[in-house]
């Protein structure tokens, strides 16, 4: 996010227009804690993870009282517009903001890479990288030990990143929620494994599928081996972002700016085939996007 709050500032400044960072997102709206940002505040930022403006989730703003205090406090500060960092939650905001009146545009933030209208969001790159680095790490050990390890990593309803990572790493199995799998199916290819000497087994679990322990425990019920569990959990939120991830978050923060200048609003700004599009935030946010099937079925024959 840092990557793509210093596009902002820098596009907006070169457009002439007066850039205010908003401290804990709808939390610091509601609340009036602005901060004014120029091309100092965003220095040395761009390899910093994590966001300099904070972060905080508000139940006050989903109830209409909380949105029409948000919008006293734009408009007394004589805000034009606002551009909202952040996932399906944040553009589900900034369509109640659209309808009171208050332009916005929306720049995708989102391990989960689930949203519609864009390859993909700022922090999956990163986010599959560390799951990656923690992937090869767990090889060496299940590796020595000739065991079984269920790696769960995050997304509740979506399966990119644990496919993505599970691909990458060489996972002998990727359980997502998009895949409904048989529990003897994985079974048995645990025990055919271990027949054929093979030193590990590595299950990558997205957290939405079912619990980590729990998956580890029926499996060995039905194959009498040991299954490790490693839960990556938030350290899959943090950390350098990568490369990609600061190249997309540059992008689409500038196009951002030039978006809502340009007078388009209530739409999310995405790169398709490196090609920047905008998406209607009632698109983005209702629309699922599909989980390369042709991926998942290469990760069960390369998994073998």
């Amino acid at each position: 996010m840092n990557a793509a709050i210093r596009a902002v500032v820098r596009q907006g400044i070169k457009e002439g227009a007066e850039i205010v960072g908003i401290m804990r997102g709808f939390e610091g709206l509601i609340s009036g804690e602005f901060i004014p940002l120029d091309l100092s505040s965003v220095s040395g930022i761009i390899q910093r993870g994590g966001t300099i403006l904070l972060t905080a989730r508000c139940e006050e703003f989903k109830t209409p009282e909380g949105v029409e205090e948000a919008v006293k406090k734009v408009k007394k500060a004589k805000m034009d517009g606002l551009i909202l960092i952040g996932g399906d939650g944040t553009f589900r905001g900034g369509m109640e903001l659209e309808k009171r009146g208050i332009p916005t545009i929306g720049v995708p933030a989102s391990i989960d890479d689930d949203l519609w209208g864009t390859d993909h969001t700022i922090g999956f790159d990163t986010a599959v990288n560390t799951a990656l680095q923690a992937l090869d790490k767990i090889r060496d050990t299940a590796t020595s030990h000739e065991r079984a390890f269920v790696v769960e990593v995050m997304g509740r309803t979506a399966g990119y990143l644990a496919l993505m990572s599970g691909l990458a790493g060489g996972a002998e199995f990727i359980a997502i929620p998009e895949v409904p799998f048989k529990m003897e199916e994985v079974a048995q290819a645990i025990k055919r494994g271990f027949e054929r000497k093979k030193r590990h087994f590595i299950i990558v679990l997205a957290e939405g599928v079912m619990g980590a322990y729990q998956l580890a425990q029926e499996l060995y019920e039905r194959t009498g081996h040991e299954i490790k569990v490693s839960i990556l959990g938030h350290i899959q939120r943090g950390g350098n972002p990568s490369a990609y991830d600061r190249y997309l978050a540059s992008r689409l923060g500038a196009a951002a700016v030039q978006a809502i200048i340009s007078g388009r609003r209530g739409e999310m700004v995405g790169l398709k085939n490196e090609e920047i599009v905008l998406t209607p935030y009632s698109q983005a946010v209702s629309r699922r996007k599909e989980i390369d099937l042709k991926a998942y079925e290469l990760s069960k024959i390369l998994g073998l």
